[in-house]
């Protein structure tokens, strides 16, 4: 057995690339429009597994956006997704510089929580040892629910 992806369905489509994409980092692997299902696929690698996921078709995240449908409730239902970052706290800044809200701030330096535009739950976990604690993050208060 070997993990192929996570789908999330999205409302909308623009949002959740702009969010993946050019705040989060990852990059968009292959997409597929189906005109008489009427939905688009779309799907990502983080940057350090693009060589497995060109040949493996893995491991990815696929986006589901069905045209006629714009809002899905309960996007925690699956738990979350969660990714392995090199420095969380230059990923938190960039997220946050993005228009991010820092749900879970990285105060450990080594675990932080971030929503989709649609409300999926995004951890962010440190490589390695956890960072030094350090401000803001040390500091930095939860906000709202991850």
């Amino acid at each position: 057995m070997r993990y192929l992806h996570t789908m999330i369905r999205v409302g909308d489509l623009d949002a959740a690339l702009d969010f993946f994409c050019a705040k989060l980092g990852l990059v968009e692997i292959s997409r597929k429009e189906n005109e008489k299902g009427r939905f688009t696929l779309v799907f990502l690698s983080a940057p350090d597994d693009l060589d497995l996921a060109r040949a493996r078709k893995a491991p990815m995240v696929e986006l589901t956006y069905n045209w006629d449908e714009h809002e899905y409730g309960g996007g925690r239902n699956f738990g979350h997704l969660a990714y392995r970052v090199k420095d969380i706290y230059a990923t938190c800044r960039k997220l946050q510089d993005g228009g991010v809200v820092i749900n879970r701030p990285p105060r450990d330096g080594h675990m932080a929580f971030v929503r989709s535009p649609d409300g999926i739950s995004i951890e962010l976990l440190q490589e390695g040892e956890a960072l030094a604690p350090a401000e803001p993050w040390a500091s930095m208060p939860n906000t709202g629910s991850w």
